[in-house]
């Protein structure tokens, strides 16, 4: 199991190796496409840096659970609780079960993987943010583009022999909110390409971990046949008619009384 997470964790190293080696060989142009709007882009970038770290601290939080698995499959049982996922597991399970029923296995499975979905929710929320932080800025930065076109076409006058000056001067503005636009989604885009590669390999490794406790609880699962339920069955049948005949004494001795 250990090479899945390994694997995973070298492919999110390299990606964010890249990245920073990108940035820092394009500084310049990184520096302008920040700058075109410092705010709204300084944003961006603060959340996929958070985004980034979020991903390797999920990643690296599998690790005691990692190894609470490892040593429970083993036979060790001297390792301390997992701290979070499967800690509901190691609880219930202080001893190597003998047999448990398809209906256990699928109650121990499905815990597992809710607790593993609500660990991702919140990087598909930053990778989803990102999306939104992009498509805002292109917004913004068109309806800038398009009130600058509008203020520079109604101020200029055209009689004026010095009308094309005027309009080189006042192409400023509606150069800036095309900036704004394309710089922001383009941030955005990446970002959310960065984050949903990271979180892609974050669930490559708890799945490495929920197959090993699938195939675990697989060994040990009976799945109770029809020839065994054909032998209980007129067991319980005898049980009720028992249980019944004591209820009608029951009642005879409460309406005697």
């Amino acid at each position: 199991m250990f090479k899945y997470f390994h694997s995973a964790l070298n492919w999110m190293a390299l990606l964010t190796a890249v990245v920073v080696a990108g940035v820092v060989y394009f500084y310049p142009e990184f520096m302008q496409i920040a700058i075109a709007n410092i705010w709204l882009n300084g944003v961006i970038i603060g959340t996929i840096l958070f985004g980034i770290g979020l991903c390797f601290v999920q990643i690296f939080s599998l690790i005691p659970e990692n190894r609470w698995l490892m040593n429970f499959v083993s036979g060790r049982r001297d390792t301390p609780l997992p701290p979070r996922i499967l800690r509901p597991i190691a609880q219930m399970l202080s001893v190597r079960p003998r047999r448990i029923s398809v209906a256990a296995l699928n109650s121990f499975m499905d815990m597992v993987a809710l607790r593993f979905e609500e660990t991702r929710e919140s990087i598909r929320y930053i990778t989803n943010t990102l999306i939104f932080l992009g498509l805002l800025g292109t917004f913004w930065g068109l309806l800038l583009t398009v009130g600058g076109f509008a203020d520079l076409i109604g101020g200029l006058n055209f009689s004026d022999e010095s009308v094309l000056e005027s309009m080189q001067a006042g192409l400023s503005a509606p150069l800036a909110g095309m900036a704004t636009a394309f710089t922001s989604s383009l941030l955005g885009l990446a970002g959310s390409l960065i984050i949903g590669f990271l979180g892609m390999q974050v669930q490559f490794a708890q799945n490495a971990i929920y197959r090993e406790l699938e195939d675990y609880f697989a060994r040990y699962t009976k799945i109770t046949t029809s020839d065994e339920v054909a032998q209980v069955l007129p067991k319980i049948n005898l049980v009720t008619r028992e249980l019944t005949k004591t209820v009608q004494n029951l009642e005879q001795v409460v309406s005697n009384s």
